[in-house]
């Protein structure tokens, strides 16, 4: 399992939920707390207003799930399937995913601080005006991928992927191009400016 930004210990749980069928099921404001989904099939899901805090999802399958303004705080997610998923408003603070699939999933705004993704392929992922400060994206690989107004300050990008990436009008500060790839990554004419300056160019506008 991938470690935890400065070694934190993976939550524990007290609730065990093996092998549920949550295909399509319409989950509105529940909440559930400090418990292990093992194998749960949320295919075509949709939730809104739901809270999982401090729970594991191991091997869940969320393909073609969409999520409104629900939250999974502090949660693990390992070998878990998002393919076309879409999450829309959702808060994932403090949330590790290890040795999951992102295949063309879909995020729109929210809150994914802390987030730990170390070498996640997001390849085929798209983000679009989601907060991820300080998430940890050690090793990702975002080669074509989305990250559209995306806040990544902070955030650990040592050895990221981001060739042909689109950027434009995502907080680049925390990157050290000497440790990344940009190779025909898409940015804008002022993120070309925090580029240079990163480098150590004396940036003049005359």
């Amino acid at each position: 399992m991938a470690e935890r930004r400065y070694g934190e210990a993976a939550p524990k749980t007290e609730i065990t939920i093996a092998g549920a069928d949550w295909y399509g099921r319409q989950i509105e404001r529940e909440r559930h707390a400090n418990t292990l989904f093992a194998d749960l099939d949320l295919t075509e899901a949709q939730s809104e207003g739901a809270v999982f805090d401090t729970c594991i999802f191991r091997r869940a399958r969320f393909n073609a799930s969409s999520h409104q303004a629900s939250a999974f705080v502090n949660c693990t997610f390992l070998s878990c399937k998002f393919f076309d998923s879409r999450f829309t408003q959702c808060k994932f603070v403090g949330s590790m995913f290890d040795g999951c699939e992102f295949d063309q999933m879909q995020v729109s705004g929210g809150d994914w601080s802390f987030v730990g993704l170390p070498g996640a392929v997001l390849d085929r992922a798209f983000f679009a005006d989601v907060r991820l400060r300080e998430a940890d994206l050690t090793g990702a690989s975002c080669k074509a991928g989305s990250l559209r107004d995306v806040d990544l300050s902070g955030a650990w990008l040592h050895g990221v992927d981001f060739s042909a990436c689109d950027l434009r009008g995502s907080d680049l500060s925390a990157i050290e191009p000497e440790n990344v790839r940009l190779k025909e990554a898409i940015i804008t004419i002022d993120q070309t400016i925090v580029i240079a300056e990163a480098l150590g160019l004396d940036v003049r506008r005359k």
